[in-house]
């Protein structure tokens, strides 16, 4: 199995199975002399295990505690490739023998037997949500370097719509005066707690939702992007897409501006394009959103197991995470494009 790498000049290969003995990251082409922040690291990490955030997610246990293997000497990157690994300690792996010959809809088991002929059917191997907690690893040294650099661009994520419930224009507005974290769900809103009843409910009958993730990067540099095929939103696409259980992508107004005439669409309001033209970034804020289907793990297989019953609380800081990566990569490309 190949294309387990990401990034074009700031490059993370992701390793290591939900079962496994553990996960980690290699991250090849972090400059030297980064403050490597362990603090921001463990918290980042923190933020996408499972039961810290709220209720409402899986209760695998797990501490995510990270161990930096090479890279960094007192407390300061050398330039050389970056490992760090977290080790599995509550992977109760017998809780999967029934799927190993009965594959369950909606996930990647059949599929990857197809392709690849063998499988490690244990919580779904690579293609588990574990699998990001290499993702959240790289793209905390992504944001230790740009923010060495960029202090003010700040990547902020949270949950728009979970299920049939949408955040008001009003309060989408308002989210970067907002704590995210302390909204049950990642919903920032005055109904929270109605959704973290209906996700408890859900959890309770094997029920499942979806809903839309949205990622506002404040304060971004100018020009990043390449105008051909490494557009900025392409690469942002790209890292989206790749998160599991996502099903689609949107800049700005994303798909509502199809409805627009074009005198209106583009009659100065530059909200509309997302903070993105010609794939290369204005420097004004950019918006971007992710769908997510109803999680795959439902009825039976739900009762038993340990999922969640919507996977945006914990694929937020996942997308937070590929959104870093994404904007170093285009930072470091930047300081190649001229003299």
């Amino acid at each position: 199995m190949s294309a387990n790498s990401f990034g074009s000049r700031f490059v993370m290969t992701s390793f290591g199975e939900s079962h496994g003995a553990a996960l980690g990251v290699i991250i090849d082409g972090c400059p030297a002399g980064v403050r490597f922040d362990t603090d921001l690291l463990q918290n980042r990490l923190d933020r996408r295990k499972p039961g810290h955030q709220s209720q409402v997610v899986s209760n695998r246990q797990e501490s995510d505690a990270a161990e930096v293997l090479s890279g960094v000497f007192e407390g300061i990157t050398l330039g050389t490739p970056i490992a760090i690994m977290v080790r599995n300690q509550d992977a109760r792996s017998d809780d999967y023998k029934e799927i190993k010959s009965s594959p369950r809809p909606g996930h990647a088991d059949d599929v990857w037997l197809t392709k690849f002929g063998h499988r490690d059917h244990r919580g779904g191997g690579r293609s588990s949500g574990r699998e990001t907690v290499a993702r959240v690893m790289a793209g905390a040294v992504a944001q230790m370097m740009l923010q060495q650099v960029l202090p003010d661009t700040r990547v902020i994520g949270y949950a728009s719509q979970v299920g049939p419930f949408r955040l008001t224009d009003a309060e989408r507005a308002d989210v970067q005066s907002k704590d995210i974290d302390s909204f049950p769900a990642r919903f920032p809103s005055a109904s929270a707690a109605e959704v973290e009843k209906a996700l408890k409910l859900a959890q309770d009958q094997g029920e499942s939702y979806g809903g839309i993730a949205e990622i506002l990067i404040s304060s971004p540099p100018l020009s990043l992007g390449q105008p051909v095929f490494h557009k900025l939103k392409s690469d942002l696409a790209q890292a989206f897409m790749s998160v599991g259980a996502t099903n689609g992508f949107e800049l700005g107004s994303g798909f509502a501006a199809t409805m627009s005439q074009g005198t209106d669409f583009h009659s100065g309001d530059q909200n509309v394009y997302g903070g993105i033209r010609g794939g290369i970034s204005t420097g004004e804020n950019i918006l971007l959103k992710a769908s997510f289907k109803p999680t795959s793990s439902i009825l039976d297989i739900a009762k038993k197991g340990r999922h969640d019953p919507c996977i945006i609380t914990r694929a937020i800081p996942v997308l937070e995470a590929m959104t870093w990566l994404v904007l170093a990569d285009h930072y470091l490309w930047n300081r190649t494009d001229r003299i």
